[in-house]
């Protein structure tokens, strides 16, 4: 079994994070940069499946150079090698997915695994996009993955409750928080992967339209919360209610 495993380099969530000048975007600059968290749980339930059914997890991510490092620390956990799409300009999901197409192409991995969503921007479109592209079936937001044969059975968080999903592979899976707990890289993992091999490919190579279709244009923080307010009665309260937060 092959599962490619996604990654992207992505804001520490935690960081105090500022607005361009220009409001265009968020300055990055002397900011942790981290893996995707949802990428974290996905790279785990990879390794998980395959020390229960044998196979190899190769991890995938597009972006700058510094983007290996993200790579390296899912090498660390234990995947076996990893692949670096380098491109520096701006990507939106439609571009993420065209480029992630072609290295499924050339992988042709059993099983996709991808967070459902990257903490920076939340769009959670390029994994359904990414198997619509490919013709594969997809189970979104999985706390519980089996695969038996050549059906995988997902349990996903739905509104309702937790549905269950039959899908053939290959298909494409994305994960949600509590499929699993990521494991900590050890020290033999951490000097391993300094010897694992990640490919380098160049985006230009494939020959796609990369022109983002959306583009982001301002950024601005919420506005800050106003002090609460003591009233005396209710009758006060409603009016309050009525005329200045305009909510009955």
């Amino acid at each position: 079994m092959k599962i490619l495993v996604t990654v992207k380099r992505v804001t520490d969530y935690e960081a105090r994070l500022k607005i361009k000048p220009s409001g265009e975007g968020i300055e990055t600059d002397g900011v942790n940069m981290i893996a995707n968290p949802f990428d974290e749980i996905a790279v785990e339930e990879a390794l998980r499946l395959v020390e229960k059914h044998g196979g190899e997890v190769c991890v995938v991510s597009v972006g700058a150079t510094e983007a290996a490092t993200q790579i390296r620390s899912a090498l660390a956990m234990g995947a076996d090698r990893g692949v670096l799409v380098l491109h520096d300009q701006p990507l939106d999901c439609s571009g993420i997915s065209l480029l992630l197409e072609q290295v499924a192409l050339q992988e042709k991995p059993d099983i996709i695994l991808m967070g459902k969503q990257a903490v920076d921007d939340d769009s959670h479109q390029v994994a359904e996009m990414l198997a619509e592209r490919l013709g594969f079936g997809q189970a979104t937001q999985a706390n519980k993955i089996s695969i038996e044969g050549n059906l995988a059975t997902v349990a996903r968080e739905a509104d309702g409750g937790i549905e269950t999903l039959g899908v053939q592979l290959p298909c494409v899976i994305t994960t949600d928080l509590r499929l699993n707990t990521p494991r900590y890289a050890s020290l033999p993992g951490i000097m391993k992967a300094k010897k694992k091999p990640i490919d380098e490919k160049k985006a230009a190579d494939f020959g796609l339209d990369l022109t983002p279709k959306v583009r982001m244009t301002h950024f601005e923080f919420p506005p800050k919360k106003q002090a609460g307010q003591i009233v005396p009665d209710v009758t006060t309260l409603l009016a309050k209610l009525r005329t200045e937060a305009k909510v009955l």
